[in-house]
């Protein structure tokens, strides 16, 4: 890049071409410039003598430091809106740091942004070279830990994960797994504080029953849903598979916790016994239905997934009849001391009495097992 003519040379070449003794083209010639620079030497001088307007050099450099005050001002309004925008998230950030390194991204220089924030660049360049302590790494594992186990149960509170999280080999508290999970907003669906989980989650299957609940033929349609009943020792609860075809119960799982595990053992008992294809497991939304467990589950197994709507137990009626029939004729019928006693008292009904000894009209007055030999008696002749 050329160097500029000084000031005091420009002066005096103005001053000869001034005189007009000699052609501008001889001038420019003899004082080694071109006559367009000559003659730009000679406007610029004109309005600095006040002979023509124009803006002066005094005038020129105010209107460029004014335009450089206008840009800085500008830059300022530019951080301060950002930073309430970053600021007003709900996830309030630890540190404004990653706003510096955004704006910088966007031609702000560093030094704006640290005088505007109130802090100095050499913080934000030591932890631009190390911008994730030891801390903040392992927080994040246990985030994405407990993100995961939520998902497979969006029952598990704080206090379940952080079980989990030991479970797994992670070394955490339950007063830093409480705060983690407050932070990304990680609650049981069974949470009772004012303002969250208001709402029934997204289904994950669509609804392939509408409140059809017949069948031509065994493992077409399963229906399943979750019960509980307290005990001496706490609740037990019951997940439960019924066939709608014949009403027989094929799976069943009881637990003390109600697990997303809790539905998947009874899916597999009833996987197990019956050796489906295709067959439509129908339930309510409820979180362990809705849990990556079930889902996988039922994937791996062949079956088709459907849902009901929120609030809507006639969607699932022909399950909840069931469970009806349950609490009349074993749950309330006596106060139960342990879990393995109602265990017991729940196995005993299903398999003695509600498969081979109660007659239902809707089968005929047969009973789930007689209905289902009926129907594979003729095919086993025809084959």
């Amino acid at each position: 890049m050329p160097k500029p003519f000084p000031a005091e040379f420009r002066r005096d070449v103005v001053a000869v071409a001034r005189k007009r003794e000699a052609p501008m083209r001889q001038i420019a010639k003899d004082f080694g410039i071109s006559e367009s620079c000559l003659n730009r030497w000679l406007q610029q001088a004109d309005v600095e003598d006040g002979v023509r307007p124009g803006a002066t050099k005094e005038e020129s450099a105010e209107l460029r430091e004014l335009k450089k005050r206008n840009r800085v001002l500008e830059q300022e309004n530019e951080i301060l809106r950002r930073a309430a925008a970053f600021f007003a998230k709900d996830n309030r950030p630890k540190m404004m740091y990653p706003l510096v390194r955004d704006l910088a991204a966007e031609d702000i220089p560093v030094a704006v942004t640290c005088r505007v924030l109130g802090f100095s660049k050499q913080a934000f360049y030591k932890w631009r070279a190390n911008p994730v302590s030891q801390r903040d790494w392992e927080d994040a594992h246990l985030i994405n830990t407990a993100i995961d186990v939520h998902e497979d149960d969006p029952a598990f509170g704080y206090r379940f994960i952080a079980d989990e999280l030991a479970a797994l080999g992670h070394v955490a508290g339950e007063n830093r797994v409480a705060r983690l999970c407050s932070l990304q907003r990680i609650y049981s669906v069974f949470s009772k504080k004012r303002g969250l989980n208001r709402t029934a989650g997204p289904p994950v299957h669509d609804d392939l029953v509408e409140r059809d609940f017949t069948a031509a033929a065994p493992n077409v349609l399963w229906l399943t849903d979750i019960t509980e009943h307290p005990t001496g020792e706490g609740k037990l609860y019951l997940c439960a598979i019924k066939d709608v075809f014949s009403n027989r119960i094929v799976g069943y799982s009881m637990d003390s916790r109600m697990k997303a595990s809790l539905a998947v053992a009874a899916l597999r008992n009833a996987v197990a016994l019956r050796s489906p294809a295709g067959t439509i497991v129908h339930s309510d939304r409820g979180s362990q239905f809705r849990s990556r467990k079930f889902v996988r589950a039922l994937h791996e197994y062949g079956l088709v997934g459907s849902m009901g709507r929120v609030g809507a137990c006639g969607d699932n009626a022909a399950m909840e009849s069931f469970f009806a029939l349950l609490q009349r004729n074993v749950l309330d019928r006596q106060r139960w001391a342990t879990r393995d006693q109602l265990r017991l008292a729940i196995v005993t009904w299903i398999e003695r009495t509600y498969h081979r000894r109660r007659r239902q009209r809707r089968l005929g007055r047969m009973t789930p097992v007689e209905i289902e030999l009926l129907f594979h008696e003729p095919v086993a002749l025809a084959a």
